[in-house]
């Protein structure tokens, strides 16, 4: 039912892209890897273009609520975390199968900073994965011209308001360079991110400044 809910919501908003690199990329058969933030889910499910894209989801209880969402978005929600105090949490079966999936030619979707934050801090998942299959990582935000933010979140969740205009707005793809680190590709990735955020929606990025320099 929520599933259902959330389609008829997305019905009501208005869609843009901006600086969109995917064409380019489809046309070379290039699989890439959608950087975005843990707090745009929603917009980002109700923004999905894709025919097919496979989306990374924690095994907790707000995943739980998303994937039916994800499913009637014909996203393909692959649970798993990154290991916590050396508990595995399902995160090296599911960036297997996101290789797999990856080399069949399906996009891929990271909530950078996700299950837990610090808001805005990229974790090391997506470099491993942008490593393994030699994918570019895509920076994306997705900002609702309207919307309510969940201020006891450590995000700051936002869920876009109906009618309002949802723009997908890319930075530049992010290669994996040789010799380069696992951390070193994050930060590439988290200062592409901020530089998004700091242009297009500057109050959110002067709030999450505490946590990035919490980090």
């Amino acid at each position: 039912m929520l599933g259902l809910f959330l389609v008829c919501w997305r019905a009501l908003c208005r869609y843009r892209v901006v600086n969109d690199p995917r064409p380019r990329l489809r046309e070379l058969g290039t699989p890439y890897i959608y950087a975005a933030l843990h707090a745009h889910q929603v917009a980002g499910v109700f923004a999905n273009d894709e025919e097919r894209v496979a989306a990374l989801v924690s095994r907790s209880r707000d995943g739980d609520l998303l994937v039916p969402s994800l499913r009637l978005r014909r996203m393909r929600a692959v649970r798993g975390s990154t290991s916590k105090n050396g508990h595995d949490k399902g995160g090296r079966a599911a960036f297997s199968e996101l290789g797999d999936l990856l080399a069949a030619g399906m996009p891929a979707l990271f909530a950078v900073d996700g299950p837990r934050g610090p808001r805005n801090h990229v974790n090391r998942g997506i470099a491993v994965l942008s490593r393994r299959a030699d994918a570019p990582i895509l920076p994306t935000l997705v900002l609702p011209s309207r919307r309510w933010f969940l201020t006891r979140t450590w995000d700051r969740f936002q869920i876009p308001k109906p009618f309002c205009t949802v723009s997908v707005i890319f930075g530049e793809p992010i290669l994996p360079q040789a010799g380069e680190d696992r951390e070193a590709l994050c930060l590439r990735v988290s200062h592409a991110l901020n530089a998004l955020e700091s242009k297009h929606d500057p109050e959110e990025a002067e709030r999450a400044q505490p946590q990035r320099a919490s980090a």
